[in-house]
């Protein structure tokens, strides 16, 4: 590929607590690497990077097509569809909604591994006035492995570009302790990687990430293992 321009300046409005400056920096830094044909994996950190990578992707892709259809795929305990004043790891599923229908495109969100425990009523209300398809941590077991093969492939069928995103939470604590909202339930790292391969085996894969880990709560590095054995899964 041809060499990477450098990064754009941060601006006069970047401040170490200003998220927002640093998601447009972000976004542009990945809508810059996909133009020079890289192949993107986003690294968190908190779930926060997920709406400027979506930017990233949706600003490349709309200098080649009026109206592309992006399907999020993200694995995770949580919609992160919350309203707040400011931004947050909680908030950038919904900040992509608004992206979406400000720029008058379709918002496919698919988010698999919902704890109904972690998420109040009024989010589920959210997710499903914006026709979010979701599956529950319970039900992404391995003896339901097809039947959760079936739904992803729906999901895929009625997209033609994918961003796929893993929020470690999504996994048992045992699994992966060094998250900030560790999983009593989860869903099982065979389950999550297998599904993460299938996705990325439908070819239209275009951008990923690996989120929510800190290494200050990981336990003899087991989060940061399972993060590098997903991020293998998604590049080789």
């Amino acid at each position: 590929p041809p060499p990477l321009p450098p990064p754009p300046p941060a601006g006069p409005r970047a401040r170490a607590d200003d998220l927002e400056a640093a998601q447009e920096c972000y976004a542009q830094r990945v809508a810059d690497l996909l133009a020079c044909g890289h192949r993107v994996v986003g690294l968190g950190g908190g779930h926060e990077i997920a709406y400027a990578s979506f930017a990233g992707l949706a600003r490349h892709l709309s200098r080649h097509e009026r109206l592309p259809r992006i399907g999020i795929l993200n694995f995770d305990a949580h919609f992160d569809l919350r309203h707040a004043e400011r931004a947050s790891s909680g908030t950038p599923f919904r900040q992509i909604a608004e992206l979406c229908q400000a720029s008058d495109w379709p918002f496919a969100y698919c988010c698999l591994g919902i704890s109904r425990l972690s998420n109040t009523a009024a989010l589920f209300d959210q997710a499903q006035r914006l026709g979010v398809r979701y599956l529950l941590d319970r039900q992404l077991q391995p003896w339901n492995l097809e039947r959760s093969e079936a739904f992803l492939d729906g999901f895929l069928q009625s997209v033609d570009h994918l961003y796929l995103t893993v929020c470690l939470d999504v996994l048992p604590a045992a699994q992966a302790p060094g998250v900030s909202a560790p999983s009593a339930h989860g869903v099982e790292m065979p389950v999550v990687e297998h599904l993460v391969r299938r996705a990325k085996a439908s070819g239209k894969l275009r951008l990923a990430d690996i989120a929510e880990l800190n290494p200050q709560l990981d336990s003899d590095q087991r989060t940061a293992r399972i993060a590098a054995r997903l991020v293998d899964s998604l590049v080789n």
